[in-house]
């Protein structure tokens, strides 16, 4: 195993003094009781920290709330998944017999959480250091290209890639009223997060300006619940 895993190494950048650590890593739930569920969460944690001191240094003048958007879009699932794809990392994956006849080592989700448990099982094996540096080269391209453009995407994106960040389900917007004449229409839209348990609404003169502002309410509910 150690031998197959010797090209994952080196794309890392990062030498294991624990190999066990980086086997566990890429193995999968369905593979076996050794997992990489726990140093998913490990890892979840510590790239949420560093990515958060990046956008800190890059973005002074950014406010909490949009750091928190900028954050959210680069720990993403699919963001995860396109920086797992760049490492070959589906190819070392240990997954069980029903994964690997479903395409497991191909599923965003799963690519996602792998890339997440190696980055906790180089935090224990190297130390924050060596965790921080791989986050860095890993995530250096995507940086770059952030800019506080991304701050001008619509609220209802916004609210969908923080929510997804989070491992949240998405929104659920439906209109409650909509008055006044054909020309001059006043609508009401609650935008409701099952998992948060949070109802918004908002207003406006058509049914997606009026999503627009619920969602823009909602953004605001859920940073300051996670």
């Amino acid at each position: 195993m150690k031998r197959t895993l010797d090209g994952l190494v080196r794309s890392l950048g990062c030498e294991f003094r624990q190999p066990a650590l980086l086997e566990a890593a890429v193995t999968h739930r369905s593979a076996g009781s050794r997992n990489n569920e726990r140093l998913e969460f490990l890892g979840d944690a510590v790239l949420g920290f560093v990515i958060a001191e990046c956008l800190f240094e890059k973005f002074p003048e950014a406010s909490e709330g949009q750091l928190s958007r900028l954050r959210a879009s680069l720990v993403k699932r699919e963001t995860l998944a396109e920086v797992a794809r760049e490492l070959d990392l589906g190819d070392y994956l240990r997954l069980g017999s029903g994964e690997l006849k479903s395409g497991g080592f191909r599923r965003d989700s799963i690519l996602a959480d792998a890339l997440e448990a190696i980055l906790g099982a180089i935090l224990l094996d190297r130390g924050y250091e060596a965790c921080h540096a791989c986050i860095h080269r890993l995530f250096t391209d995507k940086l770059a290209r952030l800019s506080s453009a991304d701050e001008l995407k619509d609220p209802k994106t916004l609210l969908q890639e923080l929510l997804q960040s989070r491992h949240l389900g998405l929104p659920v917007y439906e209109v409650t009223s909509v008055t006044g004449k054909a020309h001059r229409q006043h609508f009401v839209v609650a935008c409701r997060v099952v998992d948060l348990d949070l109802s918004v609404t908002g207003e406006g003169s058509n049914r997606r300006g009026a999503e627009q502002a619920s969602a823009r309410r909602m953004l605001d509910q859920v940073e300051a619940r996670v």
